[in-house]
């Protein structure tokens, strides 16, 4: 079954979606120039090469970019970026404004880590005979995956912090309290059960489009 299958909205609407999300991050970039809030531009240019990236699989590496996948992508990279700016007029941004927002966008950014883990993994044992993974270790390695990321993100988080901080730069990216941090991680753990749980019945095309390049590679060989 795909992805798009479970959505529930037609593959129309989706990428209508997903185009409107897109000129979206536009915008808010030109927001952030109009603002001159370096933190806004950042974090919406890099969402403007996130969403790039499936065109890019689906045209240079023959990757089939379901189009719930490709709003599921550029999604976390709109409400990231959307967070970064808030309401205008009032100064205070969702992530500061709204405590569920950076909740929400972390659970989403992490599903993304975990699918990648997961198809990555899965190809890896589907085009060897010598590998077997069982499913429980597969569940297992996806936390562990999204956890290592997530730990990894939060590191840099400080780091940006501390450098702002000690330079007096904008802060790109915030880290608002341990008690912040601890939450993040839960909810990149969530994000990674979703995936964990669900993976195998709506990643199966990724899965099989990363098989049968490896397949290739290895005739090439």
């Amino acid at each position: 079954m795909k992805l798009r299958d479970r959505v529930g909205i037609s593959e129309n609407r989706q990428a209508q979606i997903t185009y409107v999300m897109e000129i979206g991050l536009v915008v808010l970039f030109f927001l952030g120039m109009e603002r001159g809030s370096v933190g806004v531009m950042v974090n919406c240019a890099v969402g403007l090469v996130v969403i790039q990236l499936p065109p890019l699989l689906e045209r240079d590496y023959d990757v089939p970019m379901d189009p719930a996948l490709t709003l599921w992508i550029t999604s976390a990279a709109f409400l990231h970026a959307l967070g970064t700016v808030g309401i205008p007029g009032t100064g205070a941004t969702f992530y500061r404004s709204l405590g569920w927002w950076d909740h929400m966008t972390h659970a989403l950014s992490s599903s993304l880590v975990a699918g990648v883990g997961y198809a990555t993994v899965r190809a890896v044992e589907e085009h060897s005979d010598d590998i077997y993974l069982p499913d429980r270790f597969i569940f297992v390695f996806i936390l562990m995956f999204v956890m290592a990321f997530g730990v990894f993100w939060e590191v840099v988080e400080f780091v940006i912090a501390e450098v702002a901080d000690i330079t007096g730069g904008p802060r790109v990216l915030t880290q608002y309290s341990l008690e912040d941090t601890m939450k993040d991680l839960l909810f990149n753990l969530i994000g990674g059960v979703i995936v964990a749980i669900w993976g195998t019945a709506y990643l199966t095309d990724i899965v099989g489009a990363i098989e049968d390049r490896l397949d290739a590679r290895s005739g090439a060989e």
